[in-house]
């Protein structure tokens, strides 16, 4: 079968590889028709982000984890993408809840839905995977399993009744193409909050994480936010935040309220959102927080020793959450979002390309590349609802 990999930064190539099979009962098989760039992979795409970490880690600037070869998941060659649509064309004998032809997100990362770490919603930290990897995941190199890609012609889902979620039939299969993380990751930063305090008001930093900053602007906005400020120095993705309902604030690293931290809304904001990856932006978010709100920082922060203004979180009685996104506890609520129509996600998507031009479309510098093919007709899946053992 076609895969495509990763092999150096802005460089990826078209590969003949083995096709995957059914390991277990519990296995299916699916062919990726939409695939989504995630926004974390332009720290490997457009730089030699592996290699960087290993030398940071060796200068004890970045985590001990890069160093490894074994543990460091950026160091290439290995099959890339993990957000996609896919169609099942294949069920073990052990799949109760899936048949060949279903349409369905494929979470990023491997879990297998019975362990207490599932059940408590952190499937990206599955206890049955964890011996193996600190996170086993599609997408990436040794560091996180090797377990293919999602821009490929086959993939194989182990415990695919607990990790496939089927795509509604009125969901245009573009505005799902993130559902495997970022959607999700957009949605744990503003759902939790607003359902427990409704109609609250939202402060968006964006930048690095380009598409789940917008994401979450959409997300608020659809879940009753009564005013979201988003922050970017992005002409493009601040006009795009304006289209999906928030107050755009152009920003530079140079505005005194900025560096100081002061809130634009009085007050204060009780949910706020770091999608910068930086300190600064970070510490703003924290800093123009209300007494007792929460900032959710989904960037990645690599340097052991990423400065935090505690001193300011401890008088604002603040609670700052940091972590890798769990999609699979969330994805069947932002499927019900898409299906109801309260949020648009193809508003984002800033490149729509060929699936056959994924090699120079995804190192576009632009918010959201999605790859997209046809679908497998009706005909073609002949076997209608059988499973293959």
């Amino acid at each position: 079968m076609r895969e495509l990999q990763y092999v150096r930064a802005r460089s990826l190539l078209w590969r003949d590889v083995p096709e995957p099979s059914l390991l277990l009962e519990t296995d299916a098989l699916v062919r990726p028709f939409v695939a989504a760039r995630c926004d974390g992979d332009a720290l490997f795409l457009q730089r030699d982000a592996g290699r960087m970490l290993s030398l940071g880690a060796k200068l004890h600037i970045c985590d001990e984890a890069f160093d490894s070869p074994s543990s460091n998941p950026l160091l290439g060659p290995f099959a890339y993408g993990h957000e996609c649509v896919a169609e099942v064309t294949h069920c073990g004998a052990g799949v109760q809840r899936f048949a060949v032809g279903d349409v369905v997100s494929v979470p990023w990362a491997i879990s297998c839905g019975n362990c207490p770490e599932c059940a408590a919603g952190l499937t990206s930290k599955c206890r049955a995977l964890r011996a193996e990897r600190a996170v086993s995941a599609y997408g990436f190199g040794a560091g996180f399993g090797r377990h293919g890609g999602m821009v490929s012609d086959v993939l194989r889902v182990p415990f695919a009744d607990a990790m496939l979620v089927r795509v509604p039939s009125n969901v245009d299969p573009l505005a799902a193409a993130s559902a495997s993380d970022n959607l999700p990751d957009a949605y744990r930063t503003v759902a939790p909050h607003l359902l427990r305090t409704p109609g609250a008001p939202v402060l968006i930093v964006g930048g690095s994480a380009k598409s789940i900053g917008l994401y979450a602007v959409g997300i608020a906005k659809a879940l009753g936010a009564s005013h979201i400020d988003y922050l970017d120095s992005s002409r493009t993705r601040l006009a795009l935040a304006e289209q999906l309902g928030a107050n755009p604030i152009p920003i530079t690293r140079k505005e005194p309220w900025y560096r100081r931290g002061e809130a634009l809304l009085s007050g204060g904001y009780p949910i706020s959102v770091d999608a910068s990856s930086t300190t600064e932006g970070l510490s703003y978010a924290i800093g123009a927080l209300a007494p007792g709100g929460t900032c959710t920082a989904i960037g990645f922060y690599l340097r052991r020793t990423t400065p935090l203004p505690l001193w300011k979180m401890f008088l604002k009685c603040a609670t700052l959450h940091v972590g890798i996104s769990h999609p699979r506890a969330d994805l069947s609520a932002v499927l019900q979002l898409l299906e109801n129509g309260l949020f648009d996600a193809r508003k984002v998507n800033t490149l729509v390309a060929d699936w056959d031009d994924a090699p120079r479309a995804l190192l576009e510098r632009t918010t959201k590349v999605v790859l997209s093919r046809a679908p497998l007709s009706a005909r073609s899946i002949s076997s209608g609802h059988s499973r293959v053992a």
